[in-house]
């Protein structure tokens, strides 16, 4: 039997792609390439929430006066301590300059010049030249090791007023045994005293404590009479379940401020030792018709206590019917407040 094999075919070629004339070479895929580099002060996203708060602290100093008071007087202790809000601001401008960060920068510019619209004419110097009256005021200390040199040395002012605060039972006899013969009218009330070269009259203690703490005099000057409130409002304290304890204090204002408004006097004179600064809103009473000299005619602050170390004024001297042309601090004695003094014309 004969069989016949099948013819052997060809392989077919294999098939090869085809692509047109303009359809480019394959490459290699591209990379994300170099990220574009940010310069310095571009970066506006940082630092946004240290500027939102910047600005809080910004709208508090300037709504200090609504504060709530609650709880614990927290808005009288917040303002005791308001000037001292500016040490806040160097470390946020530090910090925005560290980090390039323009909004930190802007933010920390926002409680300086919160701060500056507060404060900005305090820091000015007012005083000038002239002044027919000059009063001093101090608060001797309690515990006070040498009231005849305190004495020597308020005399040396030249003033023609002196008004002392924590005069002991043991001190009033060497503090007015040192003072001149100039001095010889005066009128101590319980811790208060007040001395004058002019002519004193209607000496009174003022019932606003307890125990005697304030007095009321007129002097006979040669522009004529000029009534004078000496004052030592009862001591504050922070504790923790109290809060910023002011009660007894505020009580205080509210009486002294009542027989001040009661006064028909034209020229007044309120000084003394208030526990407490021109900014807490519990001595508003006091200050609504009366001139801090301090602040019409200062240089700086004026802080007075305590004497190693101020902090704060608490001691002051205020005027009604008299225009302030100087004041200040004098140097320390052997208390722990600061001496003050001021000088007016009229």
């Amino acid at each position: 039997m004969t069989t016949t094999e099948p013819a052997p075919t060809e392989p077919e070629p294999a098939p090869t792609a085809s692509r047109t004339p303009a359809e480019p070479e394959p490459g290699p895929e591209p990379g994300p390439g170099p990220r574009p580099r940010s310069g310095p002060w571009t970066n506006w996203r940082a630092g946004r929430r240290t500027a939102a708060l910047s600005a809080l602290y910004a709208a508090t100093l300037l709504a200090h006066p609504v504060l709530p008071d609650t709880p614990g007087n927290i808005g009288s202790l917040v303002e005791t301590f308001l000037p001292w809000s500016v040490l806040a601001v160097p470390p946020l401008l530090l910090l925005g300059l560290f980090r390039r960060s323009p909004l930190t920068v802007i933010g920390a510019l926002l409680p300086a010049l919160a701060w500056l619209t507060l404060y900005g004419d305090t820091v000015t110097d007012k005083q000038r030249p002239g002044g027919t009256l000059t009063v001093v005021t101090h608060n001797v200390g309690e515990d006070n090791p040498d009231p005849a040199g305190t004495a020597r040395a308020l005399a040396a002012t030249g003033a023609q007023v002196i008004a002392v605060q924590e005069l002991s039972s043991v001190a009033r006899d060497p503090f007015r045994r040192a003072l001149p013969d100039r001095y010889r009218h005066y009128t101590i009330q319980g811790g208060v005293g007040l001395w004058s070269t002019y002519e004193m009259t209607g000496a009174e203690p003022l019932d606003i404590m307890p125990w005697p703490r304030a007095l009321r005099a007129t002097l006979t000057t040669p522009k004529g009479p000029v009534t004078v409130y000496v004052a030592h409002l009862a001591s504050v304290r922070v504790t923790p379940g109290a809060g910023f304890a002011t009660a007894r204090r505020d009580a205080a204002a509210g009486l002294l401020a009542d027989a001040m408004d009661r006064d028909p006097a034209a020229r007044t004179l309120l000084v003394g030792d208030f526990n407490g600064t021109t900014d807490d809103r519990a001595l508003a009473p006091l200050l609504h018709t009366m001139t801090s000299a301090q602040e019409a005619a200062g240089a700086g602050f004026g802080l007075t206590w305590p004497a190693g170390f101020p902090l704060i004024r608490i001691d002051h001297v205020l005027a009604r019917g008299l225009d302030p042309v100087s004041a200040g601090v004098l140097p320390a004695t052997a208390s722990d407040h600061l001496p003050v003094r001021a000088s007016f014309s009229y």
